[in-house]
């Protein structure tokens, strides 16, 4: 069971190289997202005016997955990485706050191409093949 970070389902969606280097990660697991990650990429498809076309894709991809919902115990894991990485000097974007909090409440490994985003996040595994992070 993994759960996939937004780039990670971006790179799938966009058909981007980076995806590649994934695909043996993810061969024969459970794939998750967190809710927060659906959000994401709906915000990108308003903002950016996408046509119905791209919006099927988007629709098509995401059945692809388990949206794990965001609940009271997530909520808690949140609050408590944010409060860990803000005493670490370590301010975290919420949405990756949000998107950690769900890996580690549900003990499932993070595929990420942003591991510097994560790595100081106690009881995070980790799955990432960026050379900078």
């Amino acid at each position: 069971m993994l759960l996939l970070d937004t780039n990670i389902i971006s790179y799938i969606f966009r058909r981007d190289s980076r995806a590649i280097d994934y695909l043996p990660d993810l061969q024969g697991q459970a794939l998750y997202i967190s809710l927060i990650t659906v959000a994401e990429l709906w915000r990108w498809s308003i903002k950016y005016q996408w046509g119905q076309s791209k919006i099927d894709k988007l629709k098509e991809l995401l059945q692809n997955y388990t949206i794990l919902p965001i609940d009271e115990a997530v909520c808690y894991t949140w609050a408590t990485i944010k409060v860990e990485s803000e005493a670490m000097g370590l301010p975290m974007a919420d949405n990756d706050a949000w998107i950690a909090a769900t890996a580690r409440y549900y003990q499932f490994p993070l595929v990420t191409h942003n591991a510097k985003h994560f790595r100081h996040v106690s009881g995070l595994v980790l799955i990432t093949h960026s050379s900078t992070s």
